[in-house]
């Protein structure tokens, strides 16, 4: 009976090993994807590696999710904890929608945003039209330059709201 359980310990040990080259891969074949991304498309190196930090929080959580069906958790004991966090964090999020909002529209203008750090622009806004330039791109919130000196703090979820013009 103990080389039974040796084998099967060995065979998880195994399996984890080749779990966690996995997420080395994925790590160097994304960080790679990412700096060529950004290179090309100009982006910043503070935004590419904010963005390969998301990629990597995604990975871990897959990786400790797969250790642990590896080493014994049950797949319906594992689905229903799974579906706690995910209602836990979706109540959480929904009680802060815009900050979900915000953190989702800066990734998305990682990948598909036509505006980089230093255009001018003109953002179309009927009650408060705002000009100006801008100054730093992060995760929730766009730094702007106005025309009169002023730091502006604009969300990034109105960037993709609302009409804004490069001059």
């Amino acid at each position: 009976m103990n080389v039974f359980f040796d084998s099967f310990i060995a065979y998880y040990i195994i399996v984890t090993c080749i779990i966690l080259v996995v997420y080395y891969i994925l790590q160097l074949v994304t960080k790679k994807l990412i700096h060529r991304f950004a290179s090309i498309s100009d982006k910043t190196d503070k935004r590419s590696k904010l963005i390969y930090k998301y990629f990597n929080g995604l990975y871990i959580f897959f990786v400790i999710v797969s250790i642990l069906l590896v080493w014994g958790i049950e797949p319906k004991h594992a689905l229903s904890f799974l579906v706690s966090i995910i209602a836990f964090v979706g109540v959480a999020l929904f009680a802060q929608w815009s900050v979900l909002s915000n953190f989702t529209a800066g990734v998305i203008m990682f990948f598909s945003f036509p505006y980089k750090i230093g255009d001018h622009i003109i953002i179309q806004d009927k009650d408060f039209p705002i000009e100006a330039e801008i100054d730093d791109i992060k995760t929730f919130h766009t730094i702007l330059i106005s025309t009169e000196g002023e730091r502006i703090c604009y969300p990034n979820n109105l960037f993709l709201q609302k009409s804004v013009i490069v001059k």
